[in-house]
């Protein structure tokens, strides 16, 4: 059994091809090197317009939970961005540079003569579409729930069982680099953790640890779970965040793909609005469906909410979710995507292109390559509706400051 323990979330999101893939954040936090050729160091003639559609407040929170990761962190550690080899404390001083200037609320001129004036900008290679980069997007759920079970709050937000064990593969032999097992410990040995029909169906984890919270929907659960995060508000007036902490271990299915392939959704049509719907409108399929997917979610308590993988809380529409293997973690980018302009009755209208400088603050299992991008939109209806639907082609740029000669 292979598995890759990712944190953050589980990512939900609609590929061209319509079909669902697991997301979470790695438990080792360091960052991996780039892949040098994923980046193209573009001369000042190809720098984009560089037009923000938001405005700096969020720039600067964002810009300062990436700060807040470097301190962390060693300041030898170094990122890869193109062929450039820098370390923490040169990226801190890239971002407060560029913090420092935004502040001055510059103008559009001002801002693009900055930028090439300070900064190399480099643009992802892409992946199916040279330079073209793949955008979806993830928000953050929120649930309302009960501290105990009571009347309609039935279904329990699990947190981590103390049976669960983690094992480090590559402790045992370098073939296994990067490889970790979870299972529980039984009669001398390892097995399988239980599937998700186990824990819910049969109830297998009843007495061995108190849930975080109760909740109504079974549904509900299982997207919290596919997020990986979300805030849950309870009937005594207090409300939790819940952050994903680790899974059972076993291998993820779309119940999207089975969907699709059962001809109950059409691929064309496919969203995580959609799935809800037909759940809505076939009650006694719930369990089947959502049993197809035998991974599970266990969560932990946070102060706040939510966390992404530099254990850093994410801005909404400022922070992106890349591969942590071929980017570098915690570095400034700019994106050109689409995003939804939506009427009174929670219907998209129609797509608009936009532009935005964000910071690399998260990954996922399901992010992977340089033509893969994932947006946090935040939380609240519109969230919810941009991230069910974004799925559209964009680029993506970094930016680094010039170190003189």
């Amino acid at each position: 059994m292979k598995i890759r323990i990712v944190s953050g979330r589980i990512i939900f999101v609609v590929l061209l091809s319509a079909l669902f893939f697991l997301s979470c954040t790695a438990l080792k936090k360091n960052s991996s090197p780039v892949n040098k050729s994923v980046l193209i160091k573009l001369p000042p003639s190809r720098y984009p317009d560089f037009i923000d559609d938001m405005n700096y407040e969020g720039l600067e929170h964002a810009i300062g939970q990436s700060i807040a990761y470097l301190n962390r962190i060693s300041h030898r550690q170094t990122f890869s961005i193109g062929k450039e080899e820098v370390n923490a404390v040169q990226m801190i001083d890239s971002l407060e540079h560029f913090l420092r200037f935004i502040r001055t609320a510059p103008s559009k001129g001002e801002l693009n003569h900055f930028i090439v004036s300070n900064y190399w900008v480099y643009k992802s290679v892409g992946a199916a579409h040279p330079e073209q980069v793949y955008f979806t997007g993830y928000y953050e759920p929120i649930l309302e729930g009960s501290a105990e079970k009571n009347g309609d709050y039935k279904s329990p937000v699990h947190t981590r069982p103390g049976d669960l064990v983690t094992i480090d593969l590559s402790l045992f032999s370098t073939r296994f680099k990067g490889e970790k097992i979870i299972g529980r410990y039984m009669d001398r040995a390892v097995v399988p953790y239980w599937e998700r029909k186990e824990i819910v169906d049969e109830g297998r984890l009843e007495g061995v640890v108190p849930p975080l919270a109760w909740v109504k929907d079974p549904v509900d659960i299982f997207f919290l779970q596919i997020q990986g995060s979300g805030k849950i508000y309870l009937d005594n007036n207090t409300a939790i965040n819940v952050h994903y902490d680790t899974t059972n271990g076993r291998p993820y299915r779309s119940i999207g793909k089975l969907l699709i392939d059962q001809g109950k959704i059409l691929r064309t049509e496919m969203s995580m609005q959609k799935i809800r719907e037909y759940l809505k409108n076939h009650p006694k399929e719930i369990e089947p469906i959502l049993n197809h997917n035998p991974s599970y979610v266990f969560f932990k308590l946070e102060k706040e909410g939510p966390i992404g993988f530099l254990d850093v809380k994410l801005t909404p529409g400022r922070s992106i979710a890349l591969d942590r293997r071929i980017f570098p973690l915690s570095a400034l980018a700019f994106i050109e995507a689409q995003q939804p302009f939506i009427d009174g009755g929670g219907r998209i209208r129609k797509w608009s292109p936009f532009g935005r400088f964000v910071l690399n603050q998260d990954t996922g299992g399901a992010i992977r390559g340089p033509g893969r991008a994932d947006l946090f939109w935040g939380n609240g209806p519109y969230a919810e509706i941009a991230a069910g639907y974004m799925q559209h082609m964009g680029t993506l740029y970094f930016l680094l400051r010039k170190v003189d000669p």
